[in-house]
């Protein structure tokens, strides 16, 4: 079965987020093809999304390689996301379906019993769902599809310390799906936008390298798992 080129182009975004993939290294056909268990041909495919999302550049005399960022490119994703998830939550409350109110509340509660607890390690994870899902429920596929690679940019580009509160994170996001659910737009854009700014105080920039680690894995075999992938 031919794997499709959006499933190996997740698996190469997700290793160079994760700094598998150091930032300027390069990116050959024959080696992502063996690492993912892959032919060539959706590797290819897969970098010139990339190439176009801004993961991968193609250089003269090196093929494709991984980019390298500045400081200002950035700091322009976290400006990004500081205009447009209020604009995403204010859409979310004029066309979110009652199946997105239901996932969306259902993180809410555990998040908020986990914050409570206390030293929760899926906390991080909860909440990269709940803002997946704040997206989506915009009823806007670019808007959607901007955000979550606004996402997968920024976790690339930074560090992110804990809350100083979990519990007031979590309150926040209580707040917002309630706006959201009453369709009330401008004090969900208000909350968001409140929100947003709080946590993006807590952005530290990641060192360049790529590191031990990432040297280990780069070259081995890592097939891709259609099934667990992200999207």
């Amino acid at each position: 079965m031919r794997i499709p080129a959006h499933s190996v182009c997740t698996a190469i975004r997700d290793d160079i987020v994760a700094g598998v993939h150091a930032r300027g290294s390069r990116l050959t056909e024959e080696v992502l093809a063996r690492r993912y268990g892959v032919s060539r041909v959706p590797v290819r495919e897969a970098l010139r999304t990339l190439e176009a999302e801004g993961f991968v550049v193609t250089r003269r005399h090196a093929g494709a390689c991984v980019a390298e960022p500045t400081e200002q490119e950035a700091a322009d994703l976290l400006e990004m996301r500081l205009l447009l998830e209020p604009l995403g939550a204010a859409r979310a409350a004029q066309r979110r379906t009652e199946a997105h109110l239901k996932v969306l509340r259902g993180l809410v509660r555990l998040g908020q019993e986990r914050a409570r607890r206390g030293g929760s390690e899926d906390l991080r994870a909860l909440g990269g769902w709940f803002h997946v899902t704040l997206a989506q429920a915009c009823g806007s596929h670019s808007l959607t599809s901007v955000l979550t690679q606004l996402r997968h940019k920024i976790a690339w580009m930074y560090v992110v310390e804990a809350p100083l509160s979990p519990v007031e994170s979590w309150a926040e996001h209580g707040a917002i799906v309630d706006a959201v659910a009453r369709g009330d737009s401008e004090r969900a854009r208000a909350l968001t936008a409140l929100h947003t700014e709080r946590a993006t105080l807590a952005h530290r920039l990641r060192a360049t390298a790529g590191g031990d680690r990432a040297e280990r894995v780069r070259n081995a075999q890592h097939p891709v798992n259609m099934p667990s992938l992200r999207n």
